[in-house]
């Protein structure tokens, strides 16, 4: 087969798999797919971004796979460029999203030669990607696809506008829910609480008919969708409250929960813990039960729902919790927490909001406003790292204005090359929210520190004097700094195009929020 029929043969499988959505990393050695992907597109039968930078493409795809579900592939030349796309592959498979990966590689006579781009790619991506080809595939988890390309080649005529994409059709997951049926009503009077962790669209209303039934205490993450919408029966300062006083079984629904309570029950062995997840990973190591599947699948299954309700009497604490908050968000209002809250106001009116790990999503959690309900929020928690999250929002919300992204200082240096696509996007009203505490502030939170070396501590925060406002002049972004609750009236959440929002908290009033919070007993 020649290099071009090899390139178009390739397409043609995409399409046939229901993939028709690329994101491509231009190179000598992927220039046959390329000019394929470019007939396939004039044919009307795909759509195709294009970036620079391989790592911030593969994010960028798995962002458009969390915004409509369906596959996304990511088309690069060979050699390191295969690397750059680990980060989103490892993300990709916690969460079971179907990301492709099409490598473009030289021949196999040329592996281990030392010869210019000439890597063994062919297994770098198989611990967290599927390798076996599309026929294999599940279509619920990442997979490569190495396509050993000669670098000439003549193009010839193709067949794109005869061929129709199919729908990409997942491998359906088997559902068992009986143990878990038998467990939700075995020893109630220890005291149930549900964790909720990140959800897809069409498991948030399930979840949330369950909860009701259940009338059970519950945390629930803003990722859930369903944060405010279940205010009647969520536990403010949840983690602490669940520390010092412990129910006897969790249940845990969706995603791994960003809270320290859920880190906390590795050494908690007395706790009874059931996770329902679309992966079916039990996101503890120590002993655990899992019931996999998704949950609009699995709630359902399991019938009518005896109520639980609180069984030791975790609610009547959940107002003095809320007056606690409100107090010290009025006494500290340019606090890092108290600025969150003032923002939280401006993105509820937003259409969506991407959250960073790892500060910005837990503070969101305890602080942002519960009001007004916000549905449509995201974050990176397949493997709870910093890396690509600005590409992951702007994949996910490239259709939509007024997108949020409420990210940390070093997860937005950490990805500096995400904004060359904004061109290509929706720009309306879009606002990249950075909390710039010159730092990795989350560490301060951290106990142990006060025993450890000065230059640990530094090592660990990676403090910096980075200017934001360059960032935004690379990129063509409007830049305001919000120093104090009073700057927000100079900001205009209706701006044309990309605005990055500069957070400067005041350090002495969020070392006094925090000093206060950390002395008040749950």
């Amino acid at each position: 087969m020649s290099v071009w029929q090899t390139a178009v043969s390739t397409v043609e499988s995409c399409l046939e798999a229901g993939i028709t959505e690329f994101v491509v990393c231009a190179g000598a050695r992927n220039a046959p797919l390329l000019e394929a992907l470019a007939r396939a597109h004039s044919a009307g039968h795909i759509r195709v971004w294009n970036h620079f930078e391989e790592r911030s493409a593969a994010y960028f795809a798995l962002g458009r796979i969390q915004s409509h579900g369906n596959p996304c592939a990511v088309v690069t030349t060979s050699g390191t460029a295969v690397a750059e796309l680990l980060p989103a592959v490892i993300e990709a498979f916690y969460q079971e999203k179907p990301l492709v990966c099409i490598t473009a590689d030289r021949p196999p006579s040329y592996r281990g030669t030392g010869s210019p781009q000439s890597i063994d790619q062919t297994s770098l991506l198989a611990t967290h990607a599927h390798t076996a080809g599309l026929a294999s595939w599940n279509g619920r988890s990442p997979i490569h696809w190495n396509v050993e390309l000669d670098e000439s080649f003549d193009p010839a005529e193709d067949r794109f506008h005869s061929l129709t994409p199919a729908p990409p059709r997942p491998t359906p997951v088997r559902i068992d829910v009986a143990a878990l049926a038998r467990w939700l009503r075995r020893d109630a009077y220890q005291g149930l609480v549900v964790l909720i962790g990140d959800l897809e669209p069409l498991e948030r209303e399930e979840v949330f008919h369950f909860c009701q039934a259940l009338r059970a205490p519950v945390l629930a993450d803003a990722t859930s969708g369903l944060r405010e919408a279940l205010q009647a029966l969520a536990l403010p300062d949840g983690d602490r409250l669940l520390r010092t006083h412990p129910p006897g079984k969790i249940l845990r629904l969706g995603g791994v929960p960003s809270g320290r309570f859920w880190r906390d029950l590795e050494s908690l062995p007395n706790i009874d813990v059931w996770s329902v997840c679309r992966n079916g990973l039990p996101g503890l190591a120590r002993p655990s039960n899992v019931t996999p599947g998704p949950l609009d699948r699995v709630l359902p299954a399991l019938g009518d729902i005896d109520e639980i309700g609180d069984a030791l009497d975790h609610f009547p604490l959940r107002a003095r919790r809320l007056a606690v908050i409100e107090e010290l968000l009025e006494t500290y209002p340019d606090s890092e927490p108290g600025l969150i809250r003032s923002i939280s106001q401006y993105i509820s009116l937003g259409n969506s909001l991407t959250l960073g790990n790892s500060l910005p999503i837990r503070e969101w959690n305890l602080f942002a406003q519960n009001d007004r309900p916000l549905t449509q929020v995201r974050a990176n928690r397949g493997a709870n790292g910093i890396d690509g999250q600005i590409s992951t929002w702007l994949g996910e919300s490239a259709e939509t204005t007024h997108a949020w992204a409420l990210l940390g200082d070093l997860t937005t240096l950490y990805d500096l090359a995400a904004p060359f696509i904004l061109p290509q996007i929706e720009s309306t009203g879009r606002v990249l929210a950075v909390i710039n505490n010159h730092g990795g502030r989350i560490f301060d939170r951290l106990p142990r520190l006060n025993s450890m070396q000065p230059k640990t501590t530094e090592w660990l925060a990676n403090p910096h004097q980075a200017n934001l406002s360059g960032i935004a002049q690379i990129w063509n972004m409007d830049h305001l700094q919000i120093r104090t609750v009073d700057d927000l009236d100079a900001f205009n959440p209706d701006l044309p195009k990309t605005q990055l929002l500069e957070i400067l908290p005041n350090p002495s009033q969020t070392h006094a929020f925090w000093q206060n919070w950390d002395r008040l007993a749950p």
